[in-house]
Formats: C-alpha cells, sequence, structure tokens
C-alpha cells in the first residue's frame, strides 16, 4: 500500500484504523484536509465519521495510525485549545450550566480572556440566552452555543460533527457565511453533516467515508462532473457501443443482456453522435438528471460490495 507522507499544514490522517471489539469501526483511513478551504466529511449513519473526529482530537486512541494536525498529535501541541476548536454534538454539553458558564468553563480551561466569551454569544445571537440553562435552550440555540464554543480560543483548526442539526434556513445561511469566512482567513474546516444539499453550498472539498473505509477524496467540482447527466439508452444489440464506451473507460451499468444500459459522464447528443458512427441502432435514448445527492448515494451503497468491489474499487468505476 502507497501512504502519502503526512502533511505538516492542516490536518493530516493516515493509516487511522480502529476496531470496537470484533467490529472495525475506522479502517486504514488516509486524506488531508488542507487550509484555506472548507473540507466536507460525508458517510452514512455509522460510516465511521465521530469516531474518526474523536481520533483527530485526541479523545480517541486509534489501534494504529496517527491523526495529526499542524504535523503534531493534537495533545502534544502546547496549547492544544488554541490549535483546534472542536463541536462534537449537544450531548457533550452540561444541561445545568447556563449559555455563559459553559463558555465560562472553556475560557478558564484554555487561558481565554473573558471578554472574548460575549462577543462569542453576540456572534452566535445568544446575547439574550446567555443566562439561560443549557437544558432550557432549543436545539438550534444550543448548536449555536456550541459553535461559540468551537471558536472561543480563535482556533487555526474548527472541526464540527452535525452543526447544522437543529438550524432553521437562516442558521444554516449564516453558518455557511461564518465558515466561508473562517476558512478565507487561511485556516482550516472540517465540517460533517448528512444533509448533502447544504454541504454542496459550503464545501470545496468532500471526503466520503463509508463502513470506516475512504470512498472519495475529491474537490466538489469534481464529484459535481460525477453527478452530472447519465445517459439512458436502449437498443438491440448495444454491444458496439457498449464496448467502445468501456474501452475508453467509461463507467457503464448494464442489464445483462445488452439491450439497456446507462452510460455516465456523457452528453444525450454525444452518444446519440456515437451510435450514428457505429451503426448501432436505438430503440430509446433519454437524458437522467443526477444531483450531488445521488452521487453520495451511489458511492456509499453497499449493493456494490455483492458484486465483490471494495469501495475503492467501486469509485474507481464510477469516474469518467
Amino acid at each position: 500500500m502507497n501512504v502519502l507522507p503526512s502533511s505538516d499544514e492542516g490536518i493530516s490522517v493516515r493509516g487511522l484504523t480502529k476496531s470496537y471489539g470484533d467490529h472495525r469501526v475506522v479502517d486504514d483511513l488516509s486524506f488531508d484536509v488542507a487550509p484555506g478551504q472548507v473540507t466536507g466529511f460525508l458517510g452514512p449513519n455509522g460510516a465511521g465519521k465521530s469516531t474518526t473526529l474523536q481520533m483527530v482530537l485526541g479523545l480517541a486512541s486509534p489501534d494504529s495510525g496517527t491523526a495529526t494536525i499542524h504535523g503534531r498529535r493534537l495533545p502534544e501541541h502546547t496549547e492544544p485549545g488554541r490549535v483546534a476548536g472542536a463541536f462534537l454534538g449537544v450531548e457533550h454539553m452540561l444541561p445545568g450550566l447556563t449559555a455563559r458558564g459553559h463558555l465560562n468553563w472553556i475560557a478558564t480551561a484554555t487561558g481565554t480572556a473573558t471578554a472574548r466569551i460575549d462577543e462569542m454569544l453576540e456572534l452566535v445571537d445568544l446575547t439574550r440566552a446567555r443566562s439561560r440553562r443549557i437544558s432550557q435552550l432549543s436545539l438550534g440555540m444550543r448548536q449555536r452555543l456550541g459553535i461559540a464554543a468551537a471558536l472561543l480560543t480563535d482556533p487555526e483548526v474548527l472541526i464540527l460533527d452535525e452543526p447544522l442539526n437543529g438550524l432553521d434556513p437562516a442558521g444554516i445561511t449564516w453558518l455557511r457565511s461564518l465558515l466561508t469566512d473562517f476558512a478565507n482567513t487561511g485556516r482550516t474546516v472540517l465540517l460533517s453533516s448528512h444533509l448533502l444539499r447544504e454541504m454542496e453550498l459550503v464545501a470545496h472539498h468532500v471526503i466520503i467515508i463509508r463502513d470506516g473505509l475512504l470512498i472519495a477524496d475529491d474537490p466538489l467540482d469534481v464529484l459535481r462532473r460525477e453527478s452530472s447527466t447519465r445517459v439512458r439508452v436502449q437498443g438491440e444489440n448495444l454491444a458496439p457501443l457498449l464496448d467502445h464506451l468501456q474501452a475508453e473507460g467509461i463507467s457503464v451499468d448494464t442489464d445483462g443482456w445488452g439491450t439497456h444500459a446507462t452510460i455516465s459522464g456523457r452528453e444525450p447528443g454525444e452518444i446519440f453522435g456515437l451510435c450514428v458512427r457505429l451503426g448501432v441502432e436505438l430503440t430509446g435514448l433519454a437524458a437522467e438528471e443526477r444531483g450531488l445527492e445521488d452521487t453520495f448515494l451511489g458511492l456509499t451503497d453497499t449493493s456494490d460490495d455483492q458484486h465483490g468491489h471494495t469501495p475503492r474499487q467501486a469509485m474507481q468505476g464510477a469516474r469518467p
């Protein structure tokens, strides 16, 4: 296996593996999260996203492999709280604390000036709720408080696990702007979410895992190209067309009889012209518009395994 050298900038994960009992949650995972952009971290429930984030933050120990931030494990930094800020979910908050009290104990633990607390409460629009207990806050307000806590130390790296949950449309727009501005200062953002349509609006780069394995690690523009129009064709003998396309490495799904096929990465006009040149008679041709969500579902569909493909093989086969 070729292992990429670790990066001293942003987040670097190399060969990360973690099992609980006989269940391997994260399996030889390697990727980089570069500064200056928002990186989306996607996967279905149980894919291993949260466990991976915990290992990046030093909250869980890997069985093997490394997870570093700016070239070192986070606990090895002199002031880890100023290197990375994180929000891993509202369940980690103490419900009896007030909103301000939650930020205050983080400020005390990290040596952050208390003036920063009021700045963050204002930033997330919780100034009027600062004296309310966390148990009295709505889910959206607790999400905002968690984001304020992650930003409190003015960190170089921001790691957020499902921060969009509970936010209304205005809150999602606000967070999208906040993360973009943060990344534009040259800092690093790793954002985990299952809301793919929202991720498409904010992320520059996307990492997708399934069953702890890397499925995709691409700029968003690449995945957009992969999620473009597919062409469905029908004919009594499609073999010359299918052979030609497969020789060019184009992804083609067939019905097994060679009379129906779905072609990725080509426009309907291209396929029609190719059929004319090859002498293939069609009885049907239709465009099938696919969104990024369709691409995600296709990459994380476990049915690939039934045909003996590993996730990485399935990904390679999906590319034009």
